[in-house]
């Protein structure tokens, strides 16, 4: 068995999804978001709190890889340092437990996923629900990326293992 941890970096709210892979069955284990905000206090304290959410979703789940969302920076250049911030103590996390790290685009996510670049988030939505067998889309946005990122490192390292 294979476990993945999906995690789609942010500051606010990180996605995360574990999806454990069983003769290429795919099982959502788990999915949500760590949150932070202004009342939490300052960016210290906010990304020791999404560092600390991580910890304790690889302590708990023992992920065999983890899949992350390469960064790719939009207008907002204090928000994309931010974004940037968060990504770096969620990769120490990682690295902490020597835990393999591979990034994926969004482009590459919505072709593993779904099999066309242009899919939009309804479309990935849906496609993470049929494939992981979900009773319904999972909720927030950002749980649902993480678990997409997640089936994607699935889909894309298949064949080596």
């Amino acid at each position: 068995m294979v476990r993945v941890l999906g995690v789609d970096p942010g500051y606010a709210t990180v996605g995360y999804g574990v999806i454990s892979d069983d003769m290429h069955i795919p099982d959502a284990d788990e999915w949500g978001c760590v949150k932070t905000s202004k009342t939490d206090g300052d960016a210290p304290v906010r990304l020791g709190k999404i560092y600390q959410g991580i910890e304790l979703l690889i302590d708990r789940f023992h992920p065999d890889s983890m899949a992350i969302e390469r960064l790719f920076f939009a207008r907002n250049t204090t928000s994309a340092l931010q974004v940037s911030e968060a990504r770096g103590v969620i990769l120490l996390a990682a690295v902490h437990h020597n835990i393999p790290v591979t990034e994926y685009t969004p482009n590459q996510v919505k072709v593993a996923v779904t099999g066309s670049g242009s899919a939009d988030k309804k479309q990935m939505q849906e496609m993470i629900t049929r494939l992981l067998r979900l009773p319904e889309i999972p909720r927030p946005d950002d749980a649902a990326d993480g678990l997409s990122l997640a089936l994607c490192h699935l889909n894309c390292t298949r064949g080596r293992r």
